[in-house]
């Protein structure tokens, strides 16, 4: 004798083509929250008109849980398949104190500051240092933080900046590209006590004071091309060891080649001499970078990476430590080098360039009214 069902009937549940299609589509895709998914397959079975205890079974789940979700996509459809909101605390800063917070921010500075911290914003709009932390995240504010720049107002920049870039973007046939610079005055120090070694949970510490021991200078010439780097120490930086310099580019680049100089507008790299030098050798060719604009010069990024791994912390008891030091660190780059790869094009540098100037144009107007 068949058992007669008993308890609550169960609400009828079809589903459109579109419905189907949406669910299935959860299913499959992996970019839906297995919840979402998982809810989705329990109405699918459901839709094939078996009791709640039969899909509970097949989807090890409960009785409970699928009836839940069943009377959820009946009386709500797709809609109710999603999470209801959470219980919580309403919120306590309307929308007009939060614009408030950002237009002073950004517009207005404290009196005898030049500048907003959490506690002098809080202060000003009545509202907790929390609260003003959590407004400025979120909008990318930073007050405390300020970094320099400098327009360039060489009458030929855009010129220039095609230029380099170019050369960077897409190099000529049968040419090496070097970017040159010096690095004058490079210090031998010394500190007056021992470093004191890193150890968990402190770092290592280094005194405030040094011995000088003389200078050197530092001459780099960047392969744009393999990243390898050509450098000599020298006891100066004029004009005389430029060429010398000069000279040893050109001893390693093969003959065949023609080479193309990037540099900045040192009056070492205008003189006289050099100028002559450069007309006894027709295959260099030589692009300046704008005025103010030796971010363009790839060998500074070079220099950067020598200073912050070699010689910020370094001790060096002389000179010839320091120029062993250097010319380590030339060795370690040459014996596994990487090129950096320039990405931007001259036209996005422009705009960007562009952007500034109106910024700047717009808060010195301002700034006058």
């Amino acid at each position: 004798m068949a058992r007669t069902r008993t308890g609550r009937p169960l609400a009828p549940l079809i589903l459109t083509e579109e419905e189907r299609a949406t669910l299935e589509r959860f299913v499959r895709r992996r970019t839906v929250s297995k919840q979402l998914a998982y809810r989705a397959e329990i109405v699918l079975e459901c839709a094939k008109g078996q009791l709640n205890l039969a899909v509970a079974k097949k989807l090890r789940t409960t009785g409970q849980t699928v009836g839940k979700w069943r009377r959820r996509f009946v009386e709500q459809r797709l809609d109710g398949l999603l999470d209801e909101p959470r219980p919580g605390h309403q919120r306590t800063v309307a929308d007009e104190q939060v614009e408030e917070v950002i237009v002073k921010t950004l517009q207005t500075k404290p009196k005898a500051a030049t500048h907003w911290s959490t506690r002098s914003m809080a202060e000003a709009v009545g509202l907790s240092k929390s609260t003003i932390q959590r407004v400025w995240t979120t909008f990318g504010l930073k007050p405390h933080r300020s970094e320099t720049f400098t327009l360039s107002p060489d009458p030929l920049l855009l010129e220039k900046v095609h230029d380099i870039v170019g050369l960077y973007l897409n190099p000529p046939d049968q040419a090496a590209v070097f970017c040159v610079d010096e690095k004058p005055q490079a210090q031998a120090l010394n500190r007056t006590q021992p470093v004191l070694p890193m150890t968990p949970a402190q770092v290592e510490r280094g005194t405030a004071t040094y011995e000088r021991h003389g200078t050197t200078s530092l001459f780099a010439a960047l392969n744009v091309l393999t990243g390898q780097v050509l450098a000599r120490c020298h006891q100066q930086h004029r004009t005389l060891e430029f060429v010398k310099f000069l000279k040893l580019i050109d001893s390693e680049v093969p003959s065949e080649l023609d080479v193309h100089l990037v540099l900045d507008n040192l009056s070492t790299h205008k003189a006289p001499q050099v100028q002559r030098w450069l007309v006894r050798h027709p295959r260099f060719h030589v692009h300046f970078t704008p005025t103010y604009s030796s971010w363009l010069n790839l060998v500074e990024r070079w220099f950067s990476l020598l200073e912050t791994k070699q010689l910020k912390r370094g001790v060096h008891r002389s000179v010839r430590e320091l120029k062993a030091a250097l010319m380590e660190f030339v060795d370690a780059t040459n014996e596994a080098p990487k090129p950096f790869v320039w990405v931007k094009t001259a036209d996005e540098i422009l705009r960007k360039i562009a952007k500034v100037c109106s910024i700047t144009m717009a808060g010195a107007g301002s700034a006058n009214d």
